[in-house]
């Protein structure tokens, strides 16, 4: 039997409720991707140039520092979950894929977002874990335990 794990970064809780819905559906464990900095209202205003968003959507090298970590070299299968911020997954999941290694483990990308698609995203991840077998990363608007299982079965 595979051991599966759920990693997601969220800020508003919309994220957090699909991961949620995600380990409960596959028996995953669940692990929070946490920035050192919590990322305040004024961080995520797209509107505004001078933003900590903003920054690091024209900076793609900044990788937020995070709190706490997890061993993912006894998992098979990982969900890796987010809010599309600019057509992208933000840098802090960068940071969380570049720091561990994901050799030979099926990854799966799963985000939430008010109308953006996924666009190249999975292609973008898969450069940051060389070695990872990537399935179809999905964005959800909701999170039916139907939806849920089918697109986590595909991984």
């Amino acid at each position: 039997m595979s051991k599966k794990l759920v990693a997601y970064f969220s800020c508003s809780g919309v994220t957090r409720r699909v991961a949620e819905a995600i380990a409960r559906e596959t028996g995953a464990d669940l692990f929070e991707i946490k920035p050192e900095v919590p990322y305040t209202g004024a961080d995520l205003d797209w509107t505004d140039p001078k933003s900590r968003t903003t920054k690091e959507k024209d900076d793609r090298s900044i990788r937020p520092g995070t709190v706490g970590d997890i061993d993912v070299s006894g998992y098979d299968t990982v969900y890796v979950g987010f809010p599309i911020w600019w057509y992208d997954a933000p840098n802090i999941v960068y940071g969380f894929l570049e720091s561990h290694d994901f050799t030979g483990k099926a990854m799966g990308a799963f985000a939430t977002s008010g109308g953006s698609g996924m666009g190249s995203i999975d292609s973008n991840l898969a450069k940051a874990c060389p070695g990872a077998k990537w399935g179809k990363g999905k964005r959800f608007t909701s999170a039916s335990a139907g939806e849920v299982s089918a697109w986590a079965d595909s991984i």
